[in-house]
């Protein structure tokens, strides 16, 4: 079962303003931003460095993000 997690992001204020009148203007909550932002950013990855495989994605602990 997938769990959603929690994680704590520093930003300046200038640039947490810009991204919420992005958030907006995209008619998208922040939260939803970031996870849109977030799977962009690894589908990028993947299709300039190859799939990350799922051997290496089992490796990492997640247990400090977990609700």
């Amino acid at each position: 079962m997938k769990q959603n997690c929690n994680i704590e992001l520093k930003i300046s204020e200038d640039l947490l303003k810009k991204f919420l009148f992005v958030s907006a203007a995209e008619n998208r909550s922040p939260a939803a931003q970031f996870a849109f932002m977030v799977r962009n950013n690894v589908a990028y990855y993947e299709k300039t460095k190859g799939k990350i495989p799922d051997a290496e994605l089992k490796k990492i602990d997640v247990s400090e993000y977990s609700e």
